[in-house]
């Protein structure tokens, strides 16, 4: 009976010893894999406020809490398990399915600006007179899911890269890690930045002088703060859009615009002396996002100008 017991401990302690190392596996995978993810981070936290500018106050968190939801769905119930799913029976499908995302987000972004620079307009933006703003802050929810989607596939796709040699266990492990992480990291950031002024708005009611000033000025800083990080989301939809499109059609073999930007950037880093990383860097940023206007604003035209999806909806609207 000892005996038995004392090898049942040691089966015990055993398994529990192999769970601590495959647990600590996946924590320094995630944590290799997050690291790579980051600019695309970026990406999803410059986009998402866009989302709630020029909307009630009253509806900010709630609007945040209903996109970091929709997130979290999107990364665990829908890309985990069919990154898997491909990882495991069919792999080359999964640079497709990105370059779909790449197309997406690219016309997504060419048709802000466009729209921008005078182009027609499709469906409510926050300069027409909003007659329903339950549905169109359900319209809002419904888009920074799908581009949301978009980010996130590409997120969970880096870091499949990232852990391919895994076993099975430890990809889900990590792709779950990583997903949980940003979802709460970005949504987190999105909300306080969101809420700034309402912070400012309380230090300005403080007795204090210099709280009072520090108030006024959180105040008058953070509409342009939210019309920055506007801007950069769409640039951010374009330099990301573009940057899956190089990368996607250097995968299937055709080198010559991932070879022409990468070039590009070797030629600027080696100009530039201490700035050269930086510098280089933001000429391939610079390069993948003129890449993405330019493959958005065909798409935006063959949809709007060939296919006319979205004349139906604006023309019954007129009426």
């Amino acid at each position: 009976m000892p005996g038995g017991l004392v090898a049942l401990l040691d089966d015990v302690s055993i398994i529990a010893r192999t769970a601590s190392a495959s647990v600590d596996d996946i924590a320094a995978a995630a944590g290799r894999a997050g690291s790579k993810t980051a600019g695309v981070v970026i990406d999803d936290a410059a986009v998402t406020p866009s989302y709630v500018t020029g909307l009630s106050p009253a509806r900010e968190l709630p609007i945040i809490w209903s996109i970091t939801k929709g997130s979290l769905k999107n990364k665990l119930l829908i890309l985990l398990p069919g990154a898997l799913i491909l990882s495991e029976f069919l792999p080359a499908a999964i640079i497709f399915i990105l370059m779909l995302g790449g197309c997406y987000l690219s016309y997504e972004g060419a048709e802000k600006v466009l729209e921008k620079l005078g182009g027609e307009k499709h469906g409510k933006t926050l300069d027409d007179v909003i007659e329903d703003p339950a549905k169109f802050e359900k319209e809002r929810i419904s888009g920074a899911i799908r581009t949301d989607l978009i980010l996130s596939a590409e997120i969970m796709a880096i870091t499949l890269n990232e852990v391919a040699a895994e076993d099975l266990l430890t990809r889900g492990g990590v792709l779950a890690l990583v997903g949980l992480a940003v979802t709460v990291g970005v949504y987190g950031v999105v909300a306080l930045i969101v809420k700034m002024d309402d912070v400012g708005l309380h230090l300005a009611q403080k007795s204090s002088t210099a709280a009072q000033k520090f108030g006024r000025g959180l105040v008058n800083f953070m509409p342009w703060l939210l019309k920055a990080l506007s801007l950069i989301g769409t640039i951010a939809m374009l330099w990301v859009g573009g940057g899956i499109l190089l990368h996607g059609t250097h995968e299937l073999g055709w080198h010559t615009l991932y070879d022409a930007t990468h070039g590009l950037e070797e030629a600027v880093a080696s100009t530039t002396g201490g700035l050269g990383g930086v510098l280089g860097w933001l000429s391939y940023a610079a390069a993948s996002a003129v890449i993405g206007l330019i493959v958005g604003a065909i798409l935006v035209f063959i949809l709007h100008k060939v296919f006319r999806i979205g004349h139906g909806e604006d023309a019954a609207e007129a009426h």
